[in-house]
């Protein structure tokens, strides 16, 4: 199955541990509370008390800060703090799952969506995860997720994310995933592919989204043997831009996980400018994951994502991106 992101407690929806959140969270919310109070806050209290939390305890300090203070701590870093600086608080102010619908909002808001946004959150994720994120989406703003993906998308992406967003994924069953389920299913992604006149995407999109890992590599090992690419490849040869970014990230989160999310890092930072908004809502959400992350960066590009956020961002913002990074991968020296 796909890597899970939401830590165990998200998953549980557990608004009232047992064991209490303890003494650290309720200092951690008073020290955001004395940061904020009065004219001017304090922008390194704010950043230490969130950026250097894992996100479990990102959830706890959610919870735990609407009770002792009787504000929305989103709400509050809203009010307190502007620009990428700002929302990149305002994302690490919410529970995963919130900040994730939080960031599709963020993506869908005006004219024309930021379709890589949407595609990296939705693409490659688990069942149960997704079906979270639908029904958290519905709670935070009373539309469905559906509708409105389907107002700001359009054309082979539409059907890509509607593919994904669907879940559905088949639990594997050595007893019908066998080999030659495999080369049959890649022999139908070539025909709808490369074997004909145009791409019939809805097909082969059908079958990478319902696929699980292991039916996934022997399809791709099945593909690659009778047409001497990888499914990876093909698909960035067959189709093009944020759809052909989009359809190898799917079959990468399957594969290659964490290889697909270093790549992902880099993808926010290629070309004259930086994506701001996709940089900083990768390294949030995979912050859970990110030590095996970082690994797969430095071994495919010879650095670390830390290297890359001091060449792409500067100021308050890009120290707030490193102490998210410090969280899972402390800096040496």
């Amino acid at each position: 199955m796909p890597i899970p992101l939401y830590p165990e407690m998200v998953m549980r929806q557990d608004l009232s541990p047992d064991h209490g959140f303890g003494p650290e969270i309720d200092d951690c919310c008073q020290q955001i509370h004395d940061a904020t109070k009065g004219w001017g806050a304090n922008k390194q209290k704010v950043v230490d008390a969130l950026a250097k939390h894992n996100a479990t305890d990102r959830y706890k300090l959610y919870i735990r800060y609407k009770e002792l203070h009787k504000q929305d701590l989103e709400e509050l870093m809203k009010k307190e703090f502007s620009g990428n600086f700002g929302l990149a608080l305002r994302f690490l102010a919410l529970p995963l799952h919130k900040a994730e619908c939080k960031m599709i909002r963020k993506a869908t808001a005006g004219v024309g969506a930021n379709v890589n946004i949407v595609w990296s959150v939705l693409v490659g994720r688990t069942n149960e995860e997704l079906e979270l994120l639908k029904k958290t989406y519905y709670d935070m703003y009373s539309k469905d997720l559906g509708k409105v993906l389907a107002s700001e998308l359009t054309g082979n992406m539409e059907v890509l994310v509607f593919s994904a967003l669907q879940g559905g994924q088949d639990p594997f069953d050595p007893q019908h995933h066998t080999k030659e389920k495999a080369i049959e299913d890649a022999e139908e992604i070539y025909q709808k592919g490369q074997g004909k006149w145009g791409t019939e995407e809805r097909g082969i999109f059908k079958i990478l989204t319902k696929s699980l890992k292991e039916h996934l590599q022997a399809i791709d090992r099945a593909y690659s043997e009778k047409y001497g690419y990888t499914l990876a490849k093909a698909m960035a040869k067959e189709l093009n831009g944020n759809l052909a970014d989009a359809t190898v990230h799917l079959i990468e989160m399957k594969l290659k996980p964490y290889e697909a999310m270093a790549n992902l890092i880099k993808t926010a930072c290629k070309g004259i400018g930086t994506d701001e908004l996709l940089l900083t809502c990768t390294l949030i959400r995979l912050q859970e994951v990110m030590g095996d992350v970082m690994a797969a960066h430095i071994e495919l590009y010879g650095k670390t994502v830390h290297d890359r956020v001091r060449s792409e961002v500067k100021g308050n913002f890009r120290d707030l991106l490193l102490h998210v990074l410090d969280t899972a991968w402390p800096e040496q020296g």
